[in-house]
This record gives C-alpha cells, structure tokens and sequence, in this order.
C-alpha cells in the first residue's frame, strides 16, 4: 500500500530555514515525478518544485527560485524539500505527491501525504 508522510514542518522566523522530508512506502520514487504543493488558508493548492524520475532534473515556481532546492535519497526513498530564507507568504501546509508527468498542475498527481505545517512568522 502507498503511503507518504511528511515530516520537517513547524514554526520559523522570517529568514530562517527549514528542511521537509516525504518518505514514501509501497513504491520507490525513483520511478516517478515528486512535487511537493502548498496550500495558505483560503487559497488553492500550488506547486512550487518538482523532481522528475531518472536524471533527476528539478523545477521551481518563481516565487521560491533560488529559495528552495529538491533533492532525492534513493537509498532512504526520500524526498526533501530545503527551505532558506523564508518568508511569512511562506505560511502553508506543505505537500509531497506522487505523479507521472512533470507538472506543478496538482490533479496530475494521483497519490498525496497528509501534509505538514509551515509557519514563518516572527
């Protein structure tokens, strides 16, 4: 049975980081598209980075370019999700899902965690 669980969330000042991590079971995630999603009281779900099976090849949404950085651990079959500089519009439950295609679109996506708290607030 596929499950994720995401862990790594909590209460950070603006500036500060954090670092997220989905560990999955009952599949290895090296075989497909990892994104992890956001979603701020009253606003829909967005991407905000991917990581594609095979090369491994990253993407981003603008507004945390440079920010954040996905990376995977086969050998944990993890992935994670670094934070740095991080802002109160930052503020969400943070999501990691499993899908097909590389997309930030989330009905792409067929298999989701229960989410993980993020607050930047001073």
């Amino acid at each position: 049975q596929l499950q994720l669980v995401e862990s790594g969330g909590g209460l950070v000042q603006p500036g500060g980081s954090l670092r997220l991590s989905c560990v999955a079971s009952g599949l290895s995630l090296d075989y497909y598209v990892i994104g992890w999603f956001r979603q701020a009281p009253g606003k829909e779900r967005e991407g905000i980075s991917c990581i594609s099976r095979g090369d491994g090849s990253t993407s981003y949404r603008d507004s945390v370019k440079g920010r954040f950085t996905i990376s995977r651990d086969s050998a944990k079959n993890t992935v994670f999700l670094q934070m740095h500089s991080l802002k109160p519009e930052d503020t969400a439950v943070y999501y990691c899902a499993v899908g097909e295609i590389v997309t930030f679109t989330p009905k792409w996506y067929h298999s989701w965690g229960q989410g993980t708290q993020v607050t930047v607030s001073s």
